[in-house]
């Protein structure tokens, strides 16, 4: 079985963000950039099926320019064997989609794992987007897959419980935890990572779907009130004049 694990390079959480360009581009100045942590995910559970002989060969594959690279090496010390960098900017979710569907179909994949969601633009889309532009079944957000010959057992999340489906190969999943644990980059996986190839393709022709006018950061946070318990009506006449539903 070979698996294409699609990872997005996206700034850590703790980063501090800022726009560029009269808001029309994030400043990458001072931000540091980590493998999308549902991403992290599917390349985990990934590895674990390649380690138990479930699967023969991962390509962890990214949509981004030249500084997503490093992030791209990270995956390959993680374990994937190989990798591809689509050479442009991950803008829209359906140019991306296009891009990945490109890759899976020269590729003879049998299986295209993702996380539910980027955690920069949380479209959570392009996994379906993928699935409709292969022709394939997709499931998301898995938090379990077991590999059962060509047929795959998963459990996902759905509104008041859990669902259980098995789907066969080929197959479209997003993962999200506790679906594998994170997996940090050894010595040795450091060191293979820089003989591993990282094939650059330059991106196959799609429409943008959406163009993005400006960003905006949310209002800051205003300081706490306190109200002393035996004052109730105070708290009630704040909480119908001030609060604010977001």
């Amino acid at each position: 079985m070979k698996i294409l694990v699609c990872i997005t390079s996206v700034p850590d959480t703790t980063s501090k963000i800022s726009f560029a360009n009269n808001n029309t581009q994030l400043d990458p100045n001072g931000v540091t950039f980590i493998i999308g942590p549902y991403d992290d995910y599917a390349l985990a559970r990934a590895v674990e099926l390649k380690e138990a002989g479930q699967a023969t060969h991962i390509t962890a594959l990214n949509v981004g320019l030249a500084d997503t690279e490093p992030v791209i090496r990270k995956a390959l010390a993680i374990g994937a064997d190989d990798a591809i960098r689509v050479n442009a900017a991950p803008v829209d979710s359906w140019f991306v989609a296009a891009q990945i569907a490109e890759a899976a179909k020269s590729g003879n994949y049998d299986l295209v794992m993702m996380g539910r969601e980027s955690i920069d633009y949380n479209s959570g889309v392009v996994h379906s987007f993928v699935a409709e532009m292969l022709g394939w079944q997709v499931v998301t957000p898995v938090m379990k897959l077991e590999v059962e010959g060509s047929t795959l057992s998963m459990s996902r999340e759905i509104e008041g419980g859990k669902e259980f489906v098995k789907a066969n190969l080929p197959l479209v999943v997003g993962c999200q935890e506790p679906i594998a644990e994170w997996k940090i980059p050894s010595m040795r996986g450091i060191m293979s990572a820089r003989t591993k190839q990282l094939q650059v393709l330059e991106p196959t022709a799609t429409d943008l779907k959406v163009n993005t006018l400006s960003f905006e950061l949310p209002p800051a946070k205003s300081g706490c009130k306190y109200v002393d318990s035996a004052n109730v009506e105070q708290l009630v006449s704040m909480l119908k004049s001030e609060a604010k539903v977001i």
